[in-house]
This record gives structure tokens, sequence and C-alpha cells, in this order.
């Protein structure tokens, strides 16, 4: 068998996630092309529209999470590429809400099996130090945002050029990590490595930590994603050029995750998700009473605050609930994305009814909810160490 090249591996799987996260800035761009101004779509009609990147990303994650310890990796990534290259040239020809809802459907599926594959391919690969490499890839997430709302102002706003190039520009990635992929042997998962049979692995499923951990993933994605993706809406009062805030706060939680390791080792990571939701609730609720430049020192707060969500909730299940596999940390990844499906039609239509103030008061009940979760997690968690 050939060898496993981790670095490599762990390279293509960062440009697989830059390409996911930079189709959310460019749909998060797309929403003033397509928007009342635009083709003319209702914000309610587009959140409606946008719905798919996180129920197909939901389905992918829960249907290739399935098949991954069946499959293996190796397949299912090349599923995430051709979802993705089919999704983008989609998005190329959209015209409509239904064109635009089934191009998002594609890009929704690529990039949940991307996440589907490559969240156990670390694990399985670093399977000492999840934390730390989990955190460390998923620097990519907020990393290629930043690198698609810049893409999306270069060559929208500075250059002046049709939304179409936008989109196109997400080939860049997606063929390097096709390339890179290509010829690469591939490890098995870590369930498969433990020899955990799939009664142990549905059982596990059942655990009231688990089950714990999938709600609260509901409320943490909701909130990070809900309001990042709606960002033009949201704060197009408040700043010149909203794609910026989103790139700053994308920057901020890039810089968080890739210095992940020693907060991880001082907090752990019930630690790390109780002080996330904290700053998470201050940071909804300054961006509703800001303006001009302290949009950015709210925007600041909010992204200290959803930095360590979703790796470290992913990573929880890594570390603490092994046995219930890639079927366990897709379920969570897809738990995560389908609240997001539910909350952007909700937050579309508060803002078409009421304000952008009104929707990000009604987010910040969400991390309110959470401080309360993740303390009685922390205290779960400190006496389940005394026991051990």
């Amino acid at each position: 068998m050939k060898k496993i090249n981790k670095s490599r591996l762990f390279l293509a799987s960062c440009l697989a996630l830059i390409t996911t996260a930079m189709t959310f800035a460019i749909r998060a761009r797309l929403e003033t092309v397509f928007g009342p101004e635009g083709v003319g779509l209702t914000l309610e009609q587009i959140g409606y529209a946008f719905t798919p990147a996180f129920f197909g990303f939901t389905l992918a994650m829960v249907f290739g999470g399935s098949l991954v310890d069946f499959l293996g990796i190796k397949k299912i990534t090349w599923m995430a590429f051709i979802a993705h290259s089919i999704g983008i040239v989609w998005t190329i020809m959209a015209g409509s809400m239904t064109s635009l809802f089934l191009a998002t459907l594609f890009v929704g599926i690529g990039n949940g099996m991307v996440e589907a594959a490559l969240n156990p391919l670390i694990a399985s690969m670093y399977s000492t130090e999840k934390t730390k490499m989990l955190n460390r890839f998923h620097v990519w997430f907020p990393g290629g945002i930043v690198i698609g709302s810049i893409v999306g102002w270069l060559v929208m706003d500075v250059l002046g050029l049709n939304w179409q190039i936008m989109v196109a520009t997400l080939f860049i990635p997606v063929i390097i990590y096709g390339v890179m992929f290509l010829g690469q042997s591939f490890p098995v998962t870590e369930r498969v490595q433990m020899g955990i049979t799939n009664k142990q692995m549905f059982s596990s499923l059942g655990k009231p930590l688990f089950i714990f951990m999938v709600f609260c993933m509901f409320l943490t994605a909701a909130s990070e994603l809900g309001t990042t993706q709606r960002i033009e809406s949201l704060l197009k009062e408040s700043v010149a050029v909203p794609l910026l805030v989103l790139a700053f706060i994308n920057g901020i939680m890039a810089l968080g995750r890739l210095f992940a390791g020693p907060v991880a080792h001082k907090l752990k990571p019930s630690g790390m998700l109780l002080y996330s939701a904290i700053f998470t609730f201050i940071g909804l609720w300054l961006l509703t009473i800001t303006s001009g430049g302290m949009t950015f020192v709210a925007a600041a707060v909010f992204a200290i605050g959803v930095t360590f969500f979703w790796p470290t909730m992913i990573s929880f299940v890594a570390e603490y609930l092994p046995e219930t596999g890639a079927l366990g940390l897709s379920i969570m990844g897809g738990a995560g994305m389908f609240s997001v499906s539910l909350v952007l039609p909700v937050m579309g239509s508060l803002m078409d009814n009421a304000s952008a103030g009104e929707a990000l008061r009604t987010m910040s009940i969400l991390p309110a909810i959470l401080i309360v979760a993740f303390l009685g997690l922390n205290i779960y968690m400190n006496k389940r160490k005394q026991k051990a």
C-alpha cells in the first residue's frame, strides 16, 4: 500500500475547506445581486433560495458520514469535488429564484461532503492532537471567507466586473485540491481503526452527552453562520462595505484558530465553548447599537466569540465520544447547517418587516441559552474528570 502523505492530504483538505468557505462569502455578496435592487427577489425569498446551502450540506454530511466508514474517505472526497464543480457552473447560469436554489443545493452538497470526509480524515491522521489539528484545519473556514470576501470586493466593487466572474474564481481552489488529492492513499477512519462495531456506533449516538452536543450545535452554528451569511443586509445601514466587516470578522477567527492549541490546553474544550458563548452574546448586542468605525469593534468581540464554536464542537465529540465515529461528526456538522437553513428565512422576514437591529437582538437569544448550557457542561466535565 502506498505510504500516506499526511502533509499533502492536510494541505489539500485545507484547500477544499477554502472552497467551501469562499462559497459562503460569495453567496453573501450575491444577496445584493439577486435582491430588490437587482433581480428583484425579496430578502425572504433570497433566504429560501439560500437554504439549500445548509440543508443540502446537512443531507450530504449525514449521508456521507454514514457511508464514509464503508466507502472510504477517498470516495466521499471525490463526491465533494464533483458536486462543487456542478454547483459553481449552475450558479454562474442562475437567473431566477429556482435556478439559484438548485445551484445552491449542489454547492451545499459539495460543502457537506467536504466536512463528512475531511473531519474524520484529520481526526484519524492526528488522533493524539485532535482539538489542535481540527482547529488548525478549520482556520481555513474563516480564512476562506476572508479570501472570498476580498475577491468579491475586488471583482465587483473595485474592478466593476460582473458577478459571474466572481463566482468563477471558485474554480481555482477546486481544481487545485482535486489535483492534490489525485493518486493519494487515504487512511481508514478512526472508528474502523478502533474496531468499533456498527451496533456500538449507533447505540452511542443515543448517549445523553451526544444528544446535548447536537442541541448545542444547532445554537452555535446559527449564532455564527446565521449572522455572517446575512451580513450585507444586517450592516448595510451601519457601514459602507459590509463585506469588509465579514472579512475582518473571519480574519480574527482564522488567527484565533491558528493558535487554538495553547487555548485548548488551558481551558479544555468545554471551557473554550463557555467563553465563546459569552463573547458572542456581547458582540451581537454591540452590533445593534454601533455604526461606522465602532461596528468593527463590535464585530471583533463577536468574532472572538464565534472563533472556536464550530471546530471545538466537532473536536469535543471526536475526543470524548470517538465511538460515534464519522457519522457522529457528520451529524454534528449537519445539525449545525440545518439550523442555519431554518434561521435564514426568519432573519429575512424580520429584516423585511422590522429592522436589522431587531434581527440581531433576536439572534442574541441563542448565545444567551448557550451560556447556561455550557456552564452546565463545564460542571459535568469537571465532575467526570474527578471520578476518572
